[in-house]
């Protein structure tokens, strides 16, 4: 058994992955900075979501038609579903703005999209190193700045979520920001959910 070849696509599908989540989080970062939640925009992000589904059931299905894979397939199955999960947070988010008709972003919301922005670099960096267990240590420092930026997403949804309780008097406002400022921060926390599953995988097979 240990002759058979093992399918090595998929770290094509991982990267093709964390490509289309980094384009998603540059769309999201600029729609913060520009204040532009139009329903080109929108659409824009909705496009490169969808695209980040079809890559992640691409997968799915390679990974039942492989006989071995190259990694354990509820690793592969788990990676793959958290990786989606960051730009369907994104994706969610941004339709809230259009949807509420939200003023102008606060600092808090842009700072925390740049936080995303930078979970979602190193994301890529441990997913295109995951190819080679040689990157086991590269991989293990990046997934621990991620719990870092983690950490920071929460301090700035605390200070931000205090500010929007103290300072909103428009009740309507303040329930839009809240939901908007949460799902902004559950993109940042899975960030670190696909950060423990590659850290779970190299600890395995390095």
């Amino acid at each position: 058994m240990r002759f058979i070849p093992r399918e090595q696509k998929f770290f094509d599908n991982f990267e093709e992955l964390a490509e289309k989540i980094e384009e998603g989080g540059k769309l999201f970062l600029e729609m913060l900075e520009s204040n532009d939640y139009s329903e080109r925009r929108i659409t824009q992000l909705k496009q490169v979501e969808h695209e980040a589904d079809l890559i992640t059931h691409r997968t799915y299905e390679k990974m039942h038609k492989t006989f071995l894979t190259p990694l354990d397939r509820e690793d592969i199955y788990d990676l793959v579903n958290k990786m989606d999960s960051i730009i369907d947070m994104m994706d969610a988010s941004a339709a809230r703005m259009h949807l509420y008709k939200v003023k102008s972003p606060s600092r808090a919301v842009v700072k925390q999209a740049q936080i995303l922005n930078n979970a979602i670099q190193k994301v890529k960096l441990i997913v295109h190193d995951l190819r080679d267990m040689k990157n086991a240590k590269k991989i293990l420092a990046a997934c621990v700045v991620i719990n870092t930026l983690e950490n920071e997403g929460d301090v700035v949804l605390r200070a931000a979520m205090a500010e929007l309780f103290e300072n909103e008097k428009d009740v309507f406002e303040l329930i839009k920001w809240k939901e908007i400022y949460e799902r902004i921060e559950e993109a940042i926390d899975v960030c670190e959910d696909v950060s423990n599953i590659v850290e779970g995988i190299v600890l395995k097979n390095g």
